[in-house]
């Protein structure tokens, strides 16, 4: 009886000590908020992508080079801002033949369109450290809504990381090629580093 007696009192005590612990951490959680200020993002993000296969398999990849601004805004984070570029003729699989289809004329056509752009029309906050991105993608000289979940990762004083997915329509940018067998979406996947400037 006395140890169970000790050990439910152990329990309270770990349990109390876990309390007294985690409660102030949820108040110094991260948050939108937190993180004002203007970022340039930097090499260290990455900039992954996958399109899917009937069967199985598909196309996966990243870009090498790509450039962008974001500036948050603490009071209201509806009136931040995000612009981002990347170069197609950055784009990279692991294999030759596929990352050359990739940058002629039957997908991105690189040389005549260097760059795909993103640029932010509507910010929307959806928990304390996430948020929904709309905005307007260019790619081969064709503009069409696109929408992004943020998530923030983690910030120090003068760097901050966030996590973003989104889907593109590749039919939207004229890019459809090898459908249906390759999927008509292409699912991002980013690592996105900033430095405040």
């Amino acid at each position: 009886m006395k140890n169970a007696k000790k050990f439910a009192s152990g329990i309270a005590r770990t349990a109390v000590a876990l309390f007294i612990a985690i409660v102030p951490a949820m108040a110094n959680a991260d948050t939108l908020s937190e993180v004002a200020g203007r970022y340039q993002i930097d090499a260290a993000s990455r900039i992954g992508f996958v399109v899917a296969q009937i069967g199985g398999g598909g196309i996966s990849g990243n870009f090498k080079k790509f450039s962008g601004v974001f500036a948050l805004n603490n009071s209201d984070i509806s009136r931040s801002t995000i612009e981002f570029t990347l170069f197609p003729e950055s784009v990279s699989t692991g294999q030759a033949r596929i990352e050359s289809f990739l940058r002629s004329d039957a997908v991105f056509d690189s040389q005549n369109f260097p760059k795909v752009t993103f640029k932010s029309t509507q910010i929307t906050q959806t928990g304390p450290s996430t948020a929904n991105v709309d905005g307007i993608l260019t790619a081969r000289g064709k503009s069409s809504p696109a929408s992004f979940q943020a998530s923030l990762s983690t910030h120090d004083k003068n760097a901050i990381v966030f996590h973003v997915e989104g889907k593109v329509m590749r039919s939207r940018y004229g890019m459809d090629v090898g459908t249906p067998i390759y999927s008509n979406v292409v699912q991002f996947d980013m690592t996105i580093h900033g430095q405040k400037s």
